[in-house]
Parts: C-alpha cells; structure tokens; sequence
C-alpha cells in the first residue's frame, strides 16, 4: 500500500474510533459520517488505478475529521464553535459555516484533480508521465469557473437530501439541519461552499499542480 495512505488511516482510523464511541446522538453520526463511511473505501478501491495527489489526500483527511467531529457532538454542539461564540459574540455556534465551507473547499481540489486527469480541460493522465512532466498550462481556462460550479452544485443537491432527511425523519433530523433557528441557513450554507470553492481554485491551483506532477507512477 502506498505509504501515503497508510499515514492517512493511521491518522484517521483514532479520529473515527473517538467519533464513534458515545456520540450525541448514533442517527445524526450517521448522517454526518456518510461520507467519510462511503468515501475512504472507494480511495482505496482505486488507489492503484487512480493514486490520489498528496495535497489532496491532505484536504480529505481534514475534511474527514471535520465531519466526524461534527458527527460526535452534532453541529450546534461543537465546542470549538462554543468557544469561537463566546470569543466574538456570535449569537448562534458556527461550526456547520467551517463544514460547510470545507465542502466547496476540498471537493473544489477533488473535482479539479479529476478533470485535470480525465477530461479534456486537464491534460489526461499526462501526472503519471515522469519523464516528460506535466504542464499546468495546457488546462482549459474554464476549469475554475466549471469546478466552482460543480462544487455549488454539489451544496445545494446536500441541502436538499438535509430537507428530505428533515421531511422523511421529522424531530430526529433537527440535528442533522442543524439551522438552530436561523431562516437563512439553506442559503448561508450554500454561500460558505461558494467562497470554499473560489478560495481553493485562486488560492491552491499552483500548489495543486505541484502535487500533481509528484504522484507515484502506477
């Protein structure tokens, strides 16, 4: 196994070991982990075929622990965002505005890795090819403006499967929205993955190419 994954579930398999044992509420964990339950084993289904950047093996694993955590207390219940309303004087706890602005941010540096390696936008699976390198200048200047909005896609088709969960489970998803009375959480939410997605694409397309060019031939 490429020792880059081995780092990235030693450090991770603890995270979800604590998420795990007495969470909140077991039903709310499972909504908030889903994806980390559903994602890690498809990285590893095709680590071979398809090796991940290492920044963005990075991202995951952060973005991993900010799921299982906010699966563990529940959003509203996060002590960090209890500590942030007590330091600024926010009148509600803002963790699910850090979630949610990973989930522009790092699915951003997702989806750009892999239409740099799959589509025409990028240039194939020119990362692997060591000898000749890989130049970031051949992607499609509409790579950002297309990966910003699969990223917003991607947050507003979230908010709808939180409104089905809502509609279907009644009180038992209250946690799950987490809008803690807010009426103008939905478009909050979706506004925080918007600027994730902006700021990874004019922030970490340099840094990403980078890392690109260092993935472990296959």
């Amino acid at each position: 196994m490429d020792r880059r994954l081995i780092w990235f579930l030693g450090l991770l398999i603890p995270v979800m070991a604590w998420s795990w044992i007495d969470p909140h509420d077991r039903f709310t964990w499972w909504l908030e982990s889903v994806p980390v339950v559903a994602g890690v084993p498809l990285i590893l289904v095709f680590q071979k075929k398809f090796p991940l950047s290492t920044l963005l093996l990075v991202l995951l694993w952060l973005h991993c622990v900010i799921l299982v955590t906010g699966g563990h207390y529940t959003y509203a219940r996060v002590p960090l965002g209890e500590w942030a309303r007590g330091w600024f004087g926010w009148t509600r706890n803002n963790y699910d505005k850090l979630g949610h602005f990973a989930q522009g941010f790092v699915p951003a540096i997702l989806t750009r890795e892999l239409l740099v390696r799959t589509s025409p936008l990028g240039s194939g699976n020119r990362p692997f090819d060591l000898a000749q390198g890989w130049s970031a200048k051949r992607t499609s200047r509409w790579l950002g403006f297309l990966v910003v909005c699969v990223c917003l896609a991607f947050s507003a088709l979230y908010e709808l499967i939180e409104w089905f969960t809502a509609v279907t489970s009644g009180a038992a998803a209250d946690d799950f929205l987490g809008t803690q009375g807010d009426p103008w959480d939905t478009q909050t939410d979706m506004l925080m993955a918007l600027i994730g997605a902006v700021v990874a694409v004019v922030a970490m397309s340099r840094w990403h190419d980078r890392s690109l060019q260092r993935i472990p031939d296959k």
